[in-house]
């Protein structure tokens, strides 16, 4: 009888990377992976954070995205939306160090709109965003040709959502486009069709398609979905020429798992609530909910809400927990809030950034060790800038 011999198994490199222990070189240029983290049972990190902060002083500027951690926002100088989040960290030149608690995309457009003498931090390189990965320079650029074969490159201006990565941004810049947040996509359409008479809106379809039909009085007729993995994108040549709006196939995996069922689940539950969605949704969620808006939009509308109203909110779990407790406590009758679906939905990407990567990278830099930096290369920076100025430049 032979002897079984021990198997020589090693972890994949993408399997590395899941786990926080590489970087992508594609993605990841010119940054090394992480060396030890602090033990997440350690009960000294909150001192620990604390501590490397206030050495570091004004020389750091800690961003905190709206669906990070508390424990992570507790330590934010500022928070918001990622576009929002870019521009405090550029209203702050004096600080040499920008700890970028979000995901890699949104630390790319810090980078961008920063000094050359600011430093960007992604304390977890494996802070992705799904969405953004959908749509790669390589797809773009064949989708490109695929316009340009169709005849109809020349009259299509590229509309790029905030959330997407550096490259996306660099070839909307370069082919006159512009970028575009959740809250001024309509602003962005409008400005795009008074420059030709399409759009290729990258990389989320639901924001492009709801943003079309809700505010630019469009019909689902008018909308096509590119599909890169399909040759010519699945569409026929005279199909991109009747189409007005040509949409990426892509989209928010957190947004993306609520349902039609989930708005008509939660109205049967608790009478009389007001359902709220993020335009990232699907259509026919946004079209059944009774309020549609940006991550600011939500946290406005709660705000202005009326004591003891009901909402359930379609959006990330971590802020949708948080305005429950905030609101809940309010002094003249609180508001109930409750997520929309029943299923527990995180961005996993975003839970990325914990109390760990944070103590490692703060105290890293207090040590005077450069790590994670995200750096987006001179001609990626210039063209994707123009799309940024671009939006900056809207009515």
């Amino acid at each position: 009888m032979s002897t079984a011999q021990p198997l020589d198994v090693q972890p994949t490199p993408l399997a590395l990377l899941l786990l926080g222990r590489e970087a992508d070189p594609k993605s990841e240029r010119g940054v090394e992976c992480p060396g030890d983290l602090p033990s997440p049972s350690d009960p000294d990190l909150v001192a620990r954070a604390r501590a490397a902060k206030e050495q570091l002083g004004d020389r750091v500027f800690v961003l905190g995205h709206h669906y990070q951690r508390d424990e992570v926002i507790e330590f934010a100088d500022v928070t918001g939306d990622s576009f929002k989040l870019a521009r405090d960290a550029a209203a702050r030149p004096e600080a040499e160090y920008i700890v970028f608690c979000g995901v890699h995309f949104m630390a790319e457009s810090a980078d961008i709109l920063t000094s050359p003498a600011q430093q960007v931090v992604l304390p977890d390189l494996a802070a992705g965003c799904s969405m953004a990965d959908m749509a790669t320079a390589e797809q773009v650029a064949e989708c490109w040709d695929v316009l340009t074969e169709a005849g109809v490159a020349d009259v299509t201006v590229p509309v790029s959502y905030m959330n997407s990565s550096a490259d996306i941004k660099a070839f909307t810049g370069r082919h006159g486009g512009t970028i575009c947040t959740s809250s001024n996509a309509g602003r962005a359409l409008e400005w795009a069709f008074q420059e030709g008479e399409k759009v290729l809106f990258l990389p989320d379809q639901h924001l492009g398609r709801n943003t079309a039909v809700r505010e630019m009085g469009m019909t689902l007729e008018d909308c096509v979905v590119y599909n890169p993995h399909k040759p010519g994108g699945g569409l026929t040549p005279q199909q991109l020429r009747d189409a007005r709006m040509i949409l990426w196939r892509g989209h928010c995996s957190v947004h993306g798992r609520f349902s039609l069922e989930s708005v008509r689940e939660i109205r049967e539950r608790i009478p009389g609530v007001n359902v709220l969605v993020h335009p990232e949704c699907k259509h026919e969620v946004v079209s059944a909910a009774d309020q549609v808006g940006s991550t600011e939009y939500i946290i406005k509308a709660l705000e202005a809400a009326p004591p003891g109203s009901k909402w359930a909110i379609g959006t990330e779990l971590n802020l949708v927990r948080r305005l429950a407790n905030r609101f809940a406590a309010e002094s003249e009758g609180g508001k109930e809030i409750v997520f929309l679906d029943r299923t527990v939905c995180f961005c996993s990407t975003m839970n990325r950034i914990d109390l760990p990567h944070l103590v490692w990278a703060l105290e890293s830099l207090a040590q005077g060790t450069m790590v994670n930096r995200i750096e987006v290369d001179a001609e990626t920076e210039k063209y994707a800038k123009l799309a940024l100025e671009r939006m900056l430049a809207l009515p």
